[in-house]
């Protein structure tokens, strides 16, 4: 039922409510709604967090759009910041407020010499029940200022000897005007809610990954055999060194399981036919889990043992890094589960399990999962495999495509582990249709994969980014990857070193959260054919060696670039931060520019995204968004160049993309 004093259309929520809006802690994020009433008397509006334990905090005021502003008109808005992990729920608590109706009246009417005394009276009788407590607070909550403040203001209003102008000028006095604000007086209070929100550790926002595989790091050909001998856990924890220098602090690891033999997966996706064992350079797709080696809770054997693998954990963790283990529910032919479980999956007509297929795709080494016939077992075997891996310090699991399985396996998965281990974290890499994408988000999944990597253009990455930082972020939290083991775009692919640098910075500046996948420092960029978007020779198939250290000492690397976009990341809060970017308008096509803005640090990101021409424009900037005066002039410094230059409203920028393809400006005021 509406309230006396309507409030409709709350913000945040998702499915009405039902589930909880997306919050993290320290992250402010934003509250509103539209809250209006009968007649012409001013109403007012805040919103009240309640913690964890059932604490109500202190209420924020909502504060209004312009009148003038057919979209703002009617709607109020605060800013509300959770301090701690867990559940938290909001109220919306809007009241007619007499005090707001009479300033307005008495500085109109008084004027016009209209009721002059009754309006003076009217003001005292309420500055009394002010100072009596009759606001929001008790009376004594008010400080020793704030009751000299309302004393004044009470003689003042009864002061028929002093100037009608001077009484009404102390009764407008902006030091009145904060104590009215701080204790209003409420009539007709009308609560909406409480609505839920779920505030998670500050990783589920803000982080930077690193993917590799583990039997790529260390591998090496037998100059004897010619055969490819793969890295380990060991070699692979060797590397960890140079991620965490980088300034990465998650290193995301695809599947380390055994792989499958049967039907298994050569180089650039060709099959093995006939009988006999796979040639020595066809180790298989990670993918395609399981084999007499064991399913989703052994670790290939080339790789090492679990302990192997705790001791990369634990060295990783000593770097400042997490790791993330990819999930993927699927199996290949000889997966244990195939022959012990043969009902968690399809048979076809023929007696014969259905493998994997996306026409005209089609995947021979993997049998997806089926949920429908014994959905309880199978959904007890995963959680049982995932606490497995928590229970060897994996807090964070990268999900392989979970639009693939039930939207409500993965609701119940989450709760059942958010209700015991509320840290760990979960990553949906869903490139999907939008409904499926959102959906995987609100049930729980703590970050998603985007469509940022098909955003090129400058229409669609500055729609993009408002739809990340604003539209969608009660339900989603981006990842923005830049490349990934099957997606190498096409603007990677002809675009040279200056399209590696356009999109690392685009990622790393634009989301808080955002992903590299190896080889991207070395400008790996062939595809396996023109218009694919598969690596030429992909390390989903086969391992590729690389020599790191040869391509830094030869000046072949985007690693120092990588380093210096992390290190710009860890040292602002304002790019740790979601919901705080603003589009400026800029007067070239292939020239976008943002900012993010948390309380004095400022950063302000000029990007060309031509990186085959040079670029220049006229870059406008909305300097009230900045929280600067609209005639203000600005020392700014490029983090990248080096450089400093005074800014103002508008102002001139080239971009050579074969220089510098950016600008990563820290705006230095002096306090």
């Amino acid at each position: 039922m509406v309230g006396r004093i309507p409030v409709i259309d709350v913000m945040p929520l998702v499915d009405n409510g039902r589930l909880p809006a997306k919050a993290t802690v320290g992250e402010p994020f934003p509250v509103s709604a539209t809250v209006f009433r009968e007649g012409h008397d001013l109403l007012g509006a805040e919103v009240v967090l309640i913690d964890p334990d059932g604490v109500r905090r202190p209420p924020v005021r909502l504060r209004s759009g312009p009148a003038t502003d057919r979209h703002t008109v009617d709607r109020y808005r605060a800013w509300v910041t959770p301090d701690r992990p867990g559940p938290w729920l909001f109220e919306i608590h809007a009241w007619s407020d007499p005090v707001a109706t009479w300033q307005h009246d008495a500085g109109i009417k008084i004027r016009a010499g209209v009721d002059v005394e009754l309006m003076f009276t009217e003001g005292r009788l309420l500055f009394e029940r002010v100072l009596a407590g009759g606001g929001s607070h008790a009376a004594s909550q008010l400080t020793p200022p704030e009751v000299a403040v309302l004393r004044g203001a009470i003689e003042a209003a009864q002061d028929t000897t002093r100037p009608v102008e001077a009484r009404l000028a102390q009764l407008e006095s902006p030091e009145l005007s904060d104590v009215l604000l701080a204790h209003p007086l409420r009539e007709l209070v009308t609560v909406d809610g409480p609505y839920p929100a779920y505030a998670d550790r500050q990783r589920a926002l803000y982080s930077s990954w690193y993917e590799f595989f583990p039997r790529s790091e260390g591998a090496f050909r037998n100059p004897k055999t010619g055969a490819v001998v793969s890295g380990t856990f060991a070699t692979a924890a060797k590397r960890l060194d140079a991620v965490a220098a980088m300034g990465f602090d998650v290193i995301y690891l695809p599947p380390i399981h055994p792989i499958g033999e049967v039907n298994r997966k050569g180089p650039n996706n060709t099959v093995l036919s006939g009988p006999g064992p796979a040639p020595l350079d066809w180790p298989g797709s990670p993918w395609a889990i399981g084999s007499r080696h064991g399913g989703h809770d052994a670790v290939h054997p080339d790789l090492g043992t679990l302990a192997d693998f705790d001791a990369f954990v634990t060295h990783a963790n000593t770097l400042g890094l997490e790791v993330a283990l990819d999930l993927a529910l699927q199996c290949a032919p000889d997966h244990p589960w195939v022959s012990s479980n043969p009902e968690w999956f399809t048979t076809r007509a023929d007696g014969t399990i259905a493998y994997a297929e996306n026409p005209p795709k089609k995947y021979q080494d993997i049998y997806p999962l089926n949920f429908d016939n014994d959905p309880e077992g199978l959904a007890q075997e995963v959680l049982r495999v995932v606490r497995h891996w928590m229970a060897h310090g994996v807090r964070i699991f990268r999900v392989d495509n979970p639009h693939t399985k039930p939207v409500a396996f993965w609701q119940w998965l989450l709760a059942e582990v958010r209700q015991s281990d509320p840290d760990v974290l979960f990553l949906s890499e869903a490139f999907t249709k939008p409904p499926m994408l959102q959906t995987l988000g609100a049930i729980g999944f703590h970050q998603s994969y985007t469509y940022f990597t098909w955003r090129t253009a400058k229409g669609e990455v500055e729609d993009y980014l408002r739809e990340v930082a604003d539209e969608s972020a009660h339900r989603i939290r981006p990842n923005f990857f830049v490349n990934t083991p099957d997606i190498l775009h096409e603007f990677l692919q002809y675009g040279g070193p200056a399209a590696f640098k356009i999109r690392a910075v685009l990622a790393a500046m634009g989301s808080p959260s955002w992903g590299v996948y190896a080889g991207y420092e070395l400008f790996e960029h062939v595809a396996v054919r023109p218009g694919s978007e598969e690596y030429l020779d992909s390390e989903k198939y086969q391992v590729r060696i690389r020599d790191w250290e040869a391509a830094e000492a030869e000046g072949r690397s985007l690693a120092p670039y990588l380093t210096k976009l992390n290190e710009l990341r860890r040292t602002h809060p304002a790019l740790q931060l979601l919901r705080n970017l603003v589009i400026h308008p800029t007067d070239d096509d292939g020239i976008v520019c943002f900012s993010k803005t948390a309380g004095a640090d400022r950063v302000i990101v000029v990007i060309n995204l031509d990186p085959h021409a040079v670029r220049d424009a006229m870059v406008h900037l909305d300097l009230a968004a900045l929280g600067l005066e609209a005639d203000a002039t600005i020392p700014v410094h490029d983090e990248l160049t080096g450089n400093d230059w005074h800014w103002s409203a508008d102002n001139y920028v080239r971009l050579d993309p074969h220089e510098e393809p950016a600008h990563v400006l820290t705006v230095r005021l002096v306090p």
